[in-house]
């Protein structure tokens, strides 16, 4: 029997899917799941919810649900991060102090000033539950679905020995995209190669039953210009093409290869997408994250949980397109499983930084997780990756340091950044209203901090 923790139990919006995948996947069926979160009221929505899951699909799995993060952790096989530090309220801050300045952010989770600032609240948070591993399952795997993924996954190679995987769904919304351009029902068609960075992935190469397919793909993007509704088949069978091609296509022609994660992810790496001039990414189809839309559909969420909780709405025990399951029933079982999986470059990307975090496929086999190689990048889509890398690397410093100026630094290289004057004023502003979560930049975080120095240097 496994023991498989979810930190961030309470999420409405990861529960349904990962309590779900684990239980209807072959392999699994004697797994010990654990609910840990800090909110018990999350829990007490949660909870009714997955054991009718289990009850629904006939597994033995087992389950529990905590506020207690190191009983979760104690002897764990496996932990899943799903987790939002300071929640809506400071992602709030994060969306619209910027905007006061004149920077849009469509979602505001990875890159921009929104990206960094929750990277500087959830970096500390995740060292220490990756402090706590290394004590209580020091062989365990950390499964992270948090954003900043890419970050996130950095701080803990940085300052730990804990083994972790990013784990996001873009590249299936790239696919579905895909097959409704080539007309075809199933990846299996497919054969392809995919890097980067978690959300700033390009598809570099596709073929489908053999035959490179990058040929019929430009002649449609050059056929069918951005949002032209006469591109959309009438019959559809996964959902309408003009809700996923907008910038990937003009950026794919400039750098001879397709981006594969969601417009609105890609649109935050090039600033001039996100301007008035675009009317704010509208003229691509892009709607900016608003906060009320998202505490909208939270509310929902957390309505269909308590729907499914008490039998009013039906279980579906289709698994999802997400990895974890797959991931944990390959370590457990012995079976093959590939996909795209955010990992330490050990030699996947030739041409970016040793032990940055780096997207592309790979596959685990025999308890082994096998990055596929890439090879080098070309120059121009390299030198993007590489800018993104180090302000990673600078953030995750920063976050663990306390160190004020570095983080203001990573603020001034980020591509939405403008005059440094504002951008100060700005990083300023977003810090007061997120001091609650950043005490390491107000000097009541002190053992915090020199632990992380101590790490930084032994890792160094």
């Amino acid at each position: 029997m496994s023991k498989i923790t979810i930190i961030g139990g309470g999420s409405v919006h990861w529960m349904p899917t990962i309590v779900r995948d684990l239980a209807v996947t072959p392999g699994l069926s004697r797994s010990h799941i654990v609910l840990e979160d800090i909110e018990p009221q999350h829990l007490d929505c949660t909870l009714p919810m997955a054991r009718r899951i289990l009850s629904e699909a006939g597994t033995g799995c087992t389950l529990e649900a905590t506020t207690d993060q190191r009983a979760a952790l104690d002897g764990a096989d496996y932990v899943i991060l799903t987790i939002s530090t300071g929640g809506l309220d400071a992602m709030r801050h994060d969306l619209e102090i910027p905007e006061k300045y004149g920077l849009f952010q469509s979602v505001g989770d990875t890159v921009g000033p929104g990206g960094i600032s929750r990277a500087l609240r959830n970096i500390p948070v995740v060292v220490g539950i990756a402090r706590d591993m290394e004590q209580l399952c020091p062989d365990a795997w950390l499964l992270n679905y948090t954003n900043p993924l890419s970050a996130l996954c950095r701080c803990v190679t940085r300052t730990t020995g804990i083994r972790v995987i990013g784990l996001c769904h873009e590249i299936h919304g790239c696919f579905r995209l895909l097959r409704d351009i080539f007309n075809v029902e199933t990846n299996d068609r497919f054969d392809w190669r995919v890097a980067g960075v978690n959300h700033l992935i390009f598809l570099l190469d596709l073929r489908l039953d053999g035959r490179d397919a990058f040929p019929r793909l430009r002649r449609f993007m050059r056929e069918h210009p951005l949002f032209d509704r006469s591109a959309v088949p009438p019959t559809s069978p996964h959902f309408p093409l003009q809700d996923r091609a907008g910038p990937q296509f003009e950026l794919s022609k400039a750098f001879g290869a397709l981006p594969a994660s969601g417009d609105r992810h890609v649109a935050e790496f090039f600033p001039d997408l996100l301007t008035d001039e675009t009317d704010r990414g509208r003229k691509y189809g892009i709607e900016l994250t608003r906060i009320a839309h998202r505490q909208a559909l939270r509310r929902e969420a957390f309505a269909r949980v308590a729907r499914l909780a008490s039998g009013e709405e039906p279980i579906d025990l289709q698994p999802s397109e997400e990895l974890a399951a797959r991931l944990i029933a390959a370590f457990e079982t012995g079976r093959q499983c590939t996909d795209v999986m955010n990992l330490p470059n050990t030699g996947q990307i030739a041409n970016l930084p040793a032990d940055a975090i780096v997207e592309t496929r790979a596959t685990v086999k025999a308890g082994a997780v096998t990055p596929e190689p890439v090879g080098e990048l070309p120059l121009a889509i390299r030198a993007l990756l590489a800018h993104h890398i180090r302000v990673q690397e600078m953030t995750v410093e920063a976050a663990l340091t306390g160190d004020r100026r570095l983080a203001l630094e990573a603020f001034l290289l980020d591509p939405l950044a403008r005059t440094a004057e504002a951008q100060e004023r700005m990083f300023d502003e977003l810090l007061d209203a997120n001091h609650h979560h950043l005490p390491q930049f107000f000097g009541a975080a002190e053992p915090l901090v020199e632990k992380a120095r101590a790490a930084l240097s032994a890792k160094d």
